[in-house]
């Protein structure tokens, strides 16, 4: 089993939505991480980064989210042409495993025809709420045709231990983590916006942009039990890390 880790694109947002004491003038860029799996069973996408226009037409596609998460990436950096750059076009995904249903980690949804969704049940209720427009759900960038398999809780996706998805709520009520074990690279843990930063794992702090402080804490505090055994974990869009890691196709193994 492989992991690639694709750029979905890259955003700038106020630094102080993450760190409180932040100045609120000082802006962070962060980035928009995606993995593919490839299992012998099948291609699993976890999380589809930001729709391929959105550097262009910020605010056609998301109104004044994208006052709040402005796309820094220059065009041509998403998840669709990262795919292509490993031979791999968007119909050669089996299955997108959607960590959360904000616009920048399910904008390139549309463009998997073939693949089945895996999605909380939670999430996928906030997202079809009264009112989930305010909340940050974007039903054009996540609502598809496509087959649904929406779960409740821990799901071993192939039923070998090999990619494990976990819940994570607080930052939204349905969002999923998944470990990932690979048999030279070792476990990785895809944390998505449980930890946006490693400064929030670091310290416990909450960011602004939570659903719910207390749902979060709890799932930092299972974050760190699972780091303890060894296995690295991925922050959801910390670009100092993302740096540091192997990424297209220079694979995880």
């Amino acid at each position: 089993m492989k992991m690639h880790l694709l750029s979905g694109g890259r955003l700038r947002m106020r630094k102080n939505i993450f760190v409180p004491d932040a100045d609120k003038s000082e802006t962070i860029e962060l980035s928009v991480p995606c993995a593919l799996i490839r299992h012998a069973r099948g291609n699993v996408l976890f999380d589809t980064g930001c729709h391929p226009t959105v550097f262009e037409q910020a605010e056609a596609r998301w109104g004044g989210l994208a006052r709040l998460m402005t796309p820094s990436m220059p065009a041509g950096e998403n998840v669709v042409n990262e795919l292509s750059g490993l031979g791999l076009s968007c119909d050669d995904i089996d299955l997108v495993v959607c960590s959360h249903l904000h616009p920048d980690h399910c904008g390139c949804n549309s463009f998997f025809k073939r693949a089945t969704f895996i999605i909380h049940r939670n999430e996928v209720e906030a997202a079809r709420a009264p009112g989930a427009q305010a909340q940050g759900y974007l039903a054009a960038e996540w609502e598809q045709e496509a087959p649904l398999d929406m779960i409740d809780g821990e799901r071993d996706v192939f039923g070998d231990g090999r990619m494990v998805l976990l819940p994570l709520p607080g930052h939204t009520p349905g969002t999923t983590g998944a470990l990932v074990a690979l048999d030279r690279s070792g476990t990785f843990f895809l944390a998505s916006d449980t930890v946006s930063l490693r400064t929030t794992l670091d310290t416990g702090v909450a960011p602004k942009n939570t659903w719910n402080a207390e749902a979060l804490l709890r799932s930092l505090a299972e974050i760190r039990r699972i780091e303890a055994r060894g296995v690295q974990i991925l922050c959801g869009h910390d670009a100092r890390q993302w740096v540091s890691l192997r990424k297209g196709v220079e694979a995880y193994e």
